[in-house]
């Protein structure tokens, strides 16, 4: 149940924060919905993978994480800008996740 609830918390907070940071940033209409759905594919599998290196090998769980962040980085961008009119959409994406993820280390 832990994991579910961090699941849930995680994807939650950042949809929160990234879709209030895409309305500063300009964004809006559909592409408010395509900022969504990104997160929504790549949030989980970063928290999870972060949670299972925890488990299993929590001497990398640092780099992983960041390498995983770095990945949800470039799959945001990259559907950001195919799939949107995000001015931008690589720093968005940097900028969005940098918030999220350093939003959740002070939380968290």
């Amino acid at each position: 149940m832990d994991l579910f609830l961090s699941l849930a918390g995680s994807l939650i907070l950042t949809l929160l924060l990234e879709l209030g940071l895409a309305l500063l940033w300009g964004v809006k209409g559909e592409d408010l919905t395509t900022v969504a759905l990104a997160n929504v594919l790549t949030n989980p599998v970063v928290v999870l993978c972060h949670h299972v290196t925890g488990w299993y090998a929590p001497g990398f769980r640092t780099a992983v994480t960041l390498a995983l962040e770095l990945g949800a980085v470039l799959v945001e961008g990259l559907v950001y800008g195919r799939r949107s009119r995000i001015v931008r959409p690589l720093a968005f994406s940097l900028w969005a996740n940098a918030v999220s993820f350093l939003t959740g280390l002070l939380l968290f």
